[in-house]
């Protein structure tokens, strides 16, 4: 990412009240634990991450409120019914692709019940498959979810980023970086209330952003 879209990312991540530490990737310790009916920690978890990007697809693909929390509570329901016969393997394709098309099911059957047409037929026993679901679609409106996806995908994980980031930096500097960047204050504001010089808020915006670049990168190859 540029310096200007990792200030977009922050800016998006910032401020949802989720300590970094409940982050969790998908990351195939992950999907071991989520055969676990039991592991109601690693459940919560997972909830709270994803919920907003399964919402953000239905929305995206011209779902009502109440449709994309339905899509949400499916697709939830689908994992536990079927995380216990997802089988990691990076050839295949990654546990993000997986819900991802677990999610494109749950909105052709909020499609189709609008329609009158019930629900969908069941979907391939195997669905951890690699394979192009967006043929069975049957409305244009899901097809651009890839792009809805990602972008969410990207909040996540820059949202992890900067919360690792912060425990890292100096207090001084992330509190520049902070009224600058992601309040936004106008810098000699900044200058005047904190008694700081110019440079050293453009250092702590140059420094931090490069921080969050680096973590968020680490993030995304550690992904599965």
């Amino acid at each position: 990412m540029t310096s200007g879209e990792t200030e977009q990312s922050v800016r998006m991540a910032a401020g949802t009240g989720r300590p970094a530490e409940e982050f969790i990737a998908t990351r195939s310790s992950l999907v071991t634990r989520l055969k676990d009916w039991r592991d109601d920690e690693s459940w919560k978890a997972f909830f709270d991450t994803y919920w907003r990007v399964i919402y953000g697809a239905a929305i995206k693909a011209g779902l009502t409120d109440a449709e994309a929390q339905d899509v949400v509570q499916e697709t939830i329901i689908a994992v536990a019914k079927q995380a216990g016969n997802f089988k990691y393997d990076r050839a295949r394709g990654s546990f993000k692709g997986w819900l991802l098309q677990l999610t494109r099911w749950r909105i052709a059957d909020q499609l189709r019940k609008r329609r009158g047409g019930g629900q969908t037929d069941a979907p391939p026993a195997d669905e951890t498959a690699r394979t192009a679901t967006i043929e069975r679609i049957p409305d244009p409106a899901s097809l651009d979810l890839d792009a809805e996806w990602e972008k969410e995908w990207r909040r996540i994980v820059t949202e992890a980023a900067l919360g690792r980031v912060k425990q890292e930096a100096s207090a001084k500097q992330y509190q520049l970086f902070d009224l600058y960047v992601i309040k936004q204050w106008p810098v000699h504001d900044i200058v005047r209330t904190l008694g700081v010089s110019l440079h050293q808020v453009y250092k702590a915006k140059t420094r931090i952003l490069a921080m969050v670049r680096k973590e968020a990168r680490r993030l995304e190859q550690s992904l599965t």
